[in-house]
């Protein structure tokens, strides 16, 4: 929730007809196919005056487009220069040459579906329908804190039929995954994370189908971050996060240490949270309880 309103604050909106053409970076393009992908740049006066650092390394060609590309960034209204540096990155920006990316088939098991999020450290899963041959939604720890609400006070024998539902018994009706292509901007991958109040959003190959990685606020806004002290600071860099409207401070959900877990669990899903501060008698913030915490539960592979 705060990156998502971080990046939204930090982000200005605008006509995508103001968007300029400015040469920009691409990495790791000779995984994409078709004919989309991206020409490299051809050497110019300007790349050869930068091809050496200030302390004498020869720079790659990828480390000079992107000086080239924050140059030309400098000239920008700093006001925009954000949401600028987001129009001219694409998502294949963020690809990693090399991660871990876990797929699960809708006629898996939850349970098992579950312990193997916990197993391989990760958060959410694409789903794929065998029959369709298509990506169908995602997995995701509000999935498991679901189930554990809705089966909390069932009869045990009602909880062992669980552990026996399949993913695609459970989800019932898929609603479709959202989505977006390695070669569509930054900038519009904010916009649809937003609009879409998803956390995740999968880049996936127009031309295979393939699912490339997962995109988070968090993963974009390290991105940005790794550059912004090269960028011009625009005015809301002086703000306060609350004078920006960043974070919540009116009917804040909370736990204490003596809150039944299915209380909390409740909070997470009625107030559409992904994390609880905890707080001692004085109102004093003790720590914090995150819905990724909750998948822990999965490791002990028995839901009752």
């Amino acid at each position: 929730m705060l990156h998502r309103k971080l990046l939204c604050a930090m982000v200005e909106e605008e006509s995508d007809q103001s968007i300029q053409s400015i040469g920009f970076v691409v990495r790791r393009q000779e995984s994409l196919t078709g004919r989309d992908r991206p020409r490299p740049r051809a050497l110019s006066e300007e790349y050869n005056n930068i091809r050496v650092s200030p302390n004498g390394h020869r720079l790659s060609e990828a480390d000079v487009f992107e000086n080239i590309q924050i140059q030309s960034l400098l000239d920008e209204d700093s006001e925009k220069v954000y949401s600028r540096f987001l129009q001219v990155h694409r998502c294949y920006d963020l690809v990693p040459i090399s991660s871990k990316l876990v797929v699960f088939d809708t006629s898996l098991h939850v349970k098992k579906a579950f312990f193997a999020l916990v197993y391989n450290g990760v958060r959410a899963a694409p789903l794929w329908d065998s029959t369709t041959q298509t990506f169908v939604g995602m997995l995701t720890i509000t999935d498991f804190i679901k189930i554990l609400h809705k089966y909390y006070k069932a009869p045990l024998d009602k909880i062992a039929e669980v552990e026996e539902h399949k993913i695609l018994t459970w989800k019932q009706e898929f609603v479709g995954m959202i989505s977006i292509t390695p070669e569509a901007s930054l900038y519009d991958a904010v916009k649809l994370l937003s609009k879409s109040k998803v956390h995740r959003l999968p880049v996936v190959d127009r031309e295979n189908g393939n699912v490339l990685h997962i995109l988070t606020h968090k993963r974009i806004l390290r991105f940005l971050h790794h550059y912004i002290r090269e960028l011009p600071a625009p005015q809301i860099m002086d703000d306060t996060i609350e004078e920006l409207g960043i974070g919540t401070y009116t009917n804040l959900a909370s736990a204490t240490y003596e809150m039944p877990l299915i209380d909390a669990l409740a909070l997470f899903l009625e107030n559409r949270i992904s994390a609880l501060p905890v707080i001692d008698a004085e109102g004093r913030v003790l720590d914090i309880y995150a819905k990724f915490d909750v998948i822990n539960l999965a490791a002990e592979k028995n839901l009752q």
